[in-house]
C-alpha cells in the first residue's frame, strides 16, 4: 500500500473526525508505549490529518470571508480574521 491510498479516507473525512483522531495519535506517541515502526506510521497519519484539518479551516476561512453580514444586515466581501 503506498502512502498516498494508505491517506484516503482522510480526505472524507470531516474537520471534527480528523482532529479527534490526530489527538489520539498524539496521546498514544506521549505515552511513548508504541514500537518505533508504528510510531513512524503513526506520525505520518498524524501529519496527513493535521495537513487536512488545516485545508479544511482554510476552506472554512474563504467561506466566512464571502459570508459576512454587517450589524445593519449588508453584505461585506471584506476578509474576515480568524484565529
Amino acid at each position: 500500500m503506498t502512502k498516498a491510498a494508505g491517506h484516503d479516507d482522510i480526505k472524507k473525512m470531516s474537520f471534527e473526525e480528523a482532529l479527534a483522531e490526530l489527538e489520539t495519535i498524539v496521546e498514544r506517541l506521549e505515552g511513548g508505549q508504541a514500537k518505533l515502526d508504528d510510531a513512524i506510521g503513526a506520525y505520518e497519519r498524524g501529519a496527513a490529518l493535521k495537513q487536512h484539518c488545516e485545508t479544511k479551516l482554510r476552506e472554512a476561512q474563504d467561506k466566512v470571508e464571502k459570508i459576512r453580514l454587517g450589524a445593519d444586515g449588508s453584505v461585506s466581501a471584506e476578509p474576515a480574521e480568524i484565529e
